[in-house]
């Protein structure tokens, strides 16, 4: 145990993030997100018992959001015909808020197929139980 960490930055979670550099990238996956197909290529990282949104707050405290990207933080947009809200993403922006100074305005959005695409290049993957649909979100990391 170490004081000051949050305790669902697991070990592995905790060295991964150590391991990634600038401009590496890391998805906070939802439960219906295909993590382990996406993520072949990558670390994949299972915290099946929790949501994205205290994953994201507990990960910003020691990882800082990409500066040399407009948008360092993405969301997989909703598809043409899903009738689907995304309360959550308020709750990102809320968290994002209060670890850059950017704001909303350091949160992009990709389509679907995009999405995937880049989130194959990322280095690490994070498999959580969320249940909220479009609650995907790739972080893009910076420099301390």
């Amino acid at each position: 145990m170490l004081k000051g960490i949050p305790a669902i930055l697991s070990p592995e979670l905790l060295k991964v993030l150590c391991e990634m550099g600038h401009s590496d990238r890391i998805v906070i996956a939802d439960g219906n997100f295909p993590t382990e197909s996406n993520g072949k290529d990558g670390i994949v990282i299972r915290l099946d018992g929790h949501g994205v949104p205290e994953i994201l707050e507990a990960i910003l405290q020691f990882f800082p959001l990409d500066t040399y990207t407009d948008t360092p933080a993405t969301l997989m947009e909703v598809m043409d015909g899903d009738n689907v809200a995304t309360p959550i993403w308020d709750t990102y922006t809320e968290i994002i808020t209060k670890y850059d100074k950017r704001g909303k305005a350091a949160i992009g959005t990709l389509s679907r197929q995009t999405f995937y695409e880049e989130a194959k290049k990322s280095y690490a993957f994070i498999a959580t139980g969320e249940s909220a649909l479009y609650a995907n979100i790739i972080l893009q990391k910076g420099v301390v």
